[in-house]
């Protein structure tokens, strides 16, 4: 067996660092051009430049998405920013165009390609054209079960990988090949601008019947038709593997630092865990447990096991019962007092949870609650500020203070 890479999202440089530091393997990322999170923090070149040599000192991957499906003006530029790519050392693109595959070809040919999901490749003969056309990996669409994914490895040449899809959110169309969010909002979805209209509240009205609702609607407030559930696969990592995927894909470069450390935390020990020792292997509910703490709708197993129970009708709202509320920059050991940066407030003897990048989760109480100057504070009320907090425990860098909400 071979080990699947994990592969995490990267919504902006912070995230790219977190994604390395909790366990990714590699990390996927939009540049300033052509990529389908229009309005994500995209990487500037300088950013780039640095999260790239961040990943690469660890020995981990990054790779660049030119995933649109460019109009011509979008061409325009192209071959220079493929060059500028080549020049970054990314690792690879991924791309769902021909005519940026041909490109790419042609400028940079030692840049390896990936083919973008929004491909959507379902079938062995599909998947071998790409192969033959330059592509090194085919991310698959999220529209397939693992018989599929099975029948496509094995038909598959050896040195051709395939990447799918195994935590995030799902789209309602074949991934992304939706006109929803053009039609409603003139924003398009296939050019990384996609308003999520799927999300939104409908009834039926037949048009010479006005206000006259049809019964598809759950309640009386109507019901969310086009609503799906989030994909969740953590719980299915020997049927991942066996299936032959060479890398597990978490979406959501739109996520918060929080959601891209808890779920790439739980899929790289259970990746790990599983290749200690597969016959033994067993799943451990701290990793669902961090999985349900981060924003997200109710899960399911996505096309994997066939479409079953997918939409939710009843609203179209996350999931959000414990926030992030700061990063450990430092530890004094001698005084017992944490560093930290602000991301939600606290109050003097909150007890928070530590998510750090290995072992289990536990709790401390932060008391003692100092500003930068040394100025005893109740609360910590200004975005990103550091401030210092006595602690029982020992903590260390990077680790995540999350909250429930309810405390």
């Amino acid at each position: 067996m071979n080990k699947p890479e994990v592969l995490a999202p990267a919504g902006s440089l912070e995230k790219l660092k977190t994604a390395i530091i909790f366990g990714a393997d590699a990390v996927y990322l939009g540049g300033s051009k052509l990529n389908l999170r229009a309005f994500a923090d995209n990487f500037s070149d300088e950013e780039l430049k640095e999260g790239i040599e961040f990943a690469h000192d660890r020995g981990r991957k990054v790779y660049i998405t030119l995933n649109v499906f460019p109009h011509n003006e979008d061409l325009k530029g192209l071959e220079e920013y493929l060059i500028k790519l080549y020049s970054l050392n990314v690792d690879a693109i991924i791309v769902s165009d021909p005519g940026i595959i041909m490109t790419a070809r042609e400028v940079v040919p030692n840049l390896e390609i990936h083919l973008s999901t929004q491909a959507n490749n379902v079938n062995w003969k599909s998947a071998i054209f790409w192969y033959n056309a330059g592509v090194k990996r085919i991310v698959l669409a999220r529209e397939m079960s693992l018989e599929e994914i099975k029948e496509i490895r094995e038909k598959l040449p050896q040195d051709c990988d395939i990447e799918a899809f195994v935590h995030g959110s799902m789209c309602m169309s074949y991934s992304g090949r939706c006109l929803l969010s053009n039609y409603m909002t003139g924003r398009d979805s296939n050019r990384g601008q996609c308003a999520q209209p799927c999300r939104y509240k409908y009834f039926l009205v037949e048009e010479k019947r006005p206000n006259q609702y049809f019964p598809v609607n759950e309640d009386e407030k109507g019901t969310y038709i086009f609503n799906s559930k989030d994909l969740c696969m953590i719980e299915h990592i020997p049927e991942l593997v066996n299936a032959g995927i060479n890398s597990f894909k978490i979406e959501g470069r739109m996520k918060s630092a929080y959601y891209v450390a808890a779920v790439v935390k739980s899929y790289r020990e259970a990746v790990d865990s599983y290749f200690d020792n597969p016959e033994k292997y067993v799943f451990k509910k701290q990793w669902m447990n961090n999985l349900l703490r981060t924003s997200h709708r109710a899960y399911y197993t996505g096309f994997y096991f066939g479409d079953k129970d997918s939409q939710i009708y009843e609203n179209s709202s996350y999931i959000r019962d414990f926030d992030i509320v700061g990063v450990v920059k430092g530890y004094n050991k001698e005084s017992k007092e944490a560093i930290i940066e602000q991301r939600n407030k606290i109050f003097e003897g909150d007890t928070v949870e530590v998510l750090r990048p290995m072992g289990d989760n536990f709790e401390v109480k932060l008391n003692n609650l100092k500003d930068e100057n040394g100025n005893t504070i109740e609360a910590t009320p200004v975005a990103q500020m550091i401030y210092t907090a006595k602690t029982d425990l020992e903590l260390k860098k990077n680790d995540m203070l999350i909250k429930s909400k309810e405390k």
